[in-house]
């Protein structure tokens, strides 16, 4: 069953050569780099296979000239034209070896042979969106790719996921994609998966993978938690807006552990308009009883938000009231605030005075009862 957008980022071609990008010709490698497919309904969710939630790749058939594992690396790929290894150029992503026929009769493989890679996600969730970048993979990306997808419960070994009952539904039937470009996909299954493949038809190169979807938590692991962060990306938390987010995304703040440096958080651009601040806005994994706040400014010395405010609201139409008031704040610090009552909310929006940067924040409480009902609803329809 293909469940992909039906536009895919281009055409069938008769020429083969059509979507190769030039030869690397000196200067800025990224001047000619490329964007293919619609990421505007899914740019701003998080990438599931982000390696700070815990995602992998787990298993592929060949990665001769360059290792899996760079599919997952966050920065984008970087190009040096001097450097060669033992094995041949040296690429920064997952590339194969040059797939050979049967013999000197049949040189070329035969349709249904090709490479693959597998990736378990750090969070599983439903996926909206996926980028298959070939950058710098000018005449050595695949003809094709194609990408399935399957929900395995526990912490499956490769040998578990590749089992012979395991169901893999395809999510992109083998599409063409271009050379030294980001390639995006739109994908409407409404499913929870845990793991992906993808596939080059052939063989070639892909230098990074991108999933982007919303997680969807396992209630149970919750419910056995008991208090935890209500909204940590992991347990199924998300960003939904922001006044600005020039700098960095607002979903860093929602990332599990500690900022690691000044751009690993969200910071906004310098505010000029007396009498305005910046926000921004969370859903919760459900609706919970928040107990305890952390704000972290880690990294931002001479950039963090001046003061903070935290406001919640009940449900989609609820009134927003007050968590915590306008408080200062210091610059690479970590923040403590002890509710002095549970605040029952399903969102938060925290302000920003009057502009500034925050690298995380938790909020420590548990579901309610209905939030609880809520989450094994969705868990159990997404099956």
């Amino acid at each position: 069953m293909t469940t992909a957008d039906a536009t895919s980022p281009l055409e069938a071609t008769e020429d083969p050569h059509a979507n190769d990008a030039a030869p690397y010709g000196g200067g800025d490698p990224y001047a000619d780099y490329r964007h293919f497919g619609d990421t505007e309904s899914f740019a701003d969710l998080v990438d599931l296979a982000d390696r700070r939630l815990g995602a992998g790749v787990i298993a592929a058939n060949d990665e001769f000239f360059a290792e899996r594992e760079n599919l997952l690396v966050r920065e984008r790929a970087v190009f040096d034209p001097e450097r060669f290894g033992h094995k041949g150029k040296v690429m920064d992503g997952w590339e194969t070896r040059r797939r050979r026929g049967a013999d000197a009769e049949h040189p070329f493989p035969e349709p249904d042979e090709h490479d693959w890679a597998i990736v378990r996600l750090g969070a599983p969730g439903v996926i909206r969106g996926i980028i298959v970048d070939t950058a710098h993979f000018r005449g050595n990306y695949p003809q094709r790719v194609s990408i399935q997808a399957a929900s395995v419960a526990g912490s499956p070994s490769p040998e578990d996921v590749l089992a012979a009952d395991v169901k893999w539904e395809e999510l992109v039937a083998p599409t063409p994609v271009r050379g030294h470009a980001a390639n995006a996909f739109t994908i409407t299954s409404p499913r929870r998966y845990t793991h992906l493949r993808l596939c080059q038809h052939p063989d070639g190169g892909v230098a990074r993978l991108r999933v982007h979807g919303e997680v969807v938590p396992d209630p149970e692991w919750l419910d056995l938690l008991g208090t935890f962060d209500l909204l940590s990306v992991l347990n199924g938390g998300a960003y939904e807006d922001a006044s600005d987010k020039f700098y960095s995304s607002p979903t860093q703040i929602i990332l599990p552990g500690t900022s690691r440096k000044m751009d690993d958080g969200w910071e906004n651009r310098r505010r000029r308009v007396c009498g305005t601040n910046d926000w921004v806005r969370f859903r919760l994994a459900a609706q919970g009883a928040i107990r305890a706040v952390e704000i972290d400014t880690a990294y931002l010395k001479g950039n963090s938000a001046g003061w903070i405010a935290l406001s919640g609201r009940d449900g989609e139409s609820g009134e927003w009231f007050e968590i915590i008031p306008r408080t200062r704040l210091q610059p690479d610090t970590v923040h403590r605030f002890k509710l002095p009552t549970e605040a029952i909310a399903t969102h938060v929006r925290l302000d920003a005075f009057p502009d500034g940067g925050v690298a995380r924040m938790r909020l420590h409480g548990a579901l309610t009862e209905a939030g609880r009902a809520e989450l094994r609803e969705r868990f159990e329809s997404l099956a």
